[in-house]
């Protein structure tokens, strides 16, 4: 299984922003960046999972990851309202 994520970043300046990726374990990826091991852009900030969304396969899961990435912010934010997330807060507790 592979899942496509946004992570909601705030810097120590206040600035908010999100970012977008994909992974095969969102519990270990989602570790990965809070510890600061993940990607450099989240390091530093505070963290939030505000969406994801689940694939069969890598290839599916990149393809979403590219989609929202050339999402303008609006249609973004429309993603987070409306998202997964409470799906994944409910599977890890």
């Amino acid at each position: 299984m592979y899942y496509t994520y946004m992570i909601a970043c705030t810097g120590r300046d206040g600035r908010r922003s999100l970012y977008t990726g994909y992974t095969n374990s969102l519990n270990r990826r989602f570790s990965e960046h809070v510890s600061s091991r993940g990607a450099k852009y989240t390091r530093g900030k505070s963290l939030q999972l505000v969406f994801f969304q689940t694939f069969g396969t890598r290839i599916d899961a990149m393809r979403r990851e590219r989609e929202i990435k050339s999402y303008p912010r609006q249609k973004k934010l429309a993603l987070v309202q409306n998202g997964l997330v409470n799906e994944l807060q409910a599977t890890c507790t």
